[in-house]
């Protein structure tokens, strides 16, 4: 089905305008809203959160013989560069500040996660010169399905995730790992009301896309090259009805096998991959 989209109010000033008339909003330069502080494990997450914000690194732990030499190599280094305290201490304490993950011989201390706002996402979108890409997450409550919904996110080029405050995983450690560090380069808004939000995104021109495994509109049949947000459900409950009344169309994912549905972060990557191939902004990854 195709749809037009020039009509959704997509006008940079009529956008700017939606936007100060909304309210409730918060303030530039308010205080953003953090999680409590966290333990980052495994070398690519400590890696990325030492690159892309070192400022939020309070201490790192690593264990003697564990931490492979290359890794080590650019870690300490970073570290010593930024006055990062190094702390080395038995497998065991590792071992449980990463609640029993593979942590491969490095934790890092990190201040409280900050959580982007909407706004920022829509931003982003608009400084890249590209059409905004959002992931709309209802429900997912899994860590590991959230960081691999993360990871795809900022590899197909969404500009951010979204997540309600209530019936979600907030970011954590196991997210962070899961997410293979992506976590520290894709913002992610938490909202109080995942409705409300789709129709901000809406006056915004943004469209609303829901994976649904009921629907019979196959996602390459849609038109999922301009401003869209993809909508995605906990595994087996799916996006609640209350939200998808909100969302303008619903994809199915077409599968020849016997199981009805996939799980939550395949099903993401899979519509973040199609809306990047009718975008042309996939490319083969190095090496193949």
């Amino acid at each position: 089905m195709v749809r037009q989209r020039s009509s959704r109010g997509s006008e940079r000033g009529e956008r700017g305008e939606q936007r100060g008339e909304r309210g409730g909003g918060r303030e530039r330069g308010a205080e953003r809203e953090r999680s409590e502080q966290r333990y980052v494990y495994g070398v690519n997450p400590v890696l990325e959160s030492l690159r892309a914000h070192a400022e939020r690194v309070e201490r790192l732990f690593v264990t003697e013989g564990q931490l492979a030499a290359k890794a080590a190599a650019e870690i300490f280094s970073r570290a010593r560069d930024c006055g990062i305290r190094v702390e080395r201490v038995p497998r065991e304490r590792l071992a449980a500040m990463a609640d029993g993950g593979v942590h491969q011989g490095v934790v890092a201390e990190l201040r409280g996660f900050e959580y982007a706002e909407l706004e920022d996402l829509l931003e982003a979108a608009e400084k890249s010169g590209r059409p905004a890409l959002l992931v709309v997450l209802d429900g997912i409550q899994d860590p590991h399905n959230f960081g691999a919904i993360i990871r795809s996110a900022h590899a197909m080029g969404a500009h951010g995730v979204v997540i309600a405050k209530d019936r979600a995983v907030p970011v954590t450690g196991v997210v962070a790992k899961a997410s293979a560090g992506a976590v520290e380069h894709c913002p992610i808004a938490r909202v109080v009301n995942l409705s409300r939000t789709l129709e901000e995104l809406k006056e915004a021109g943004v469209w609303i896309a829901a994976a649904d495994p009921h629907s019979n509109q196959p996602l390459w049949s849609a038109r999922l090259d301009g401003p869209l947000a993809l909508v995605v459900g906990a595994e087996g409950a799916g996006v609640r009805q209350g939200v998808l009344e909100h969302c303008d169309f619903r994809l199915g994912i077409p599968m020849l096998g016997q199981v009805g549905s996939l799980n939550a972060s395949v099903s993401a990557a899979i519509l973040l991959y199609e809306a990047a191939r009718q975008r042309g902004t996939s490319r083969p990854a190095a090496g193949s």
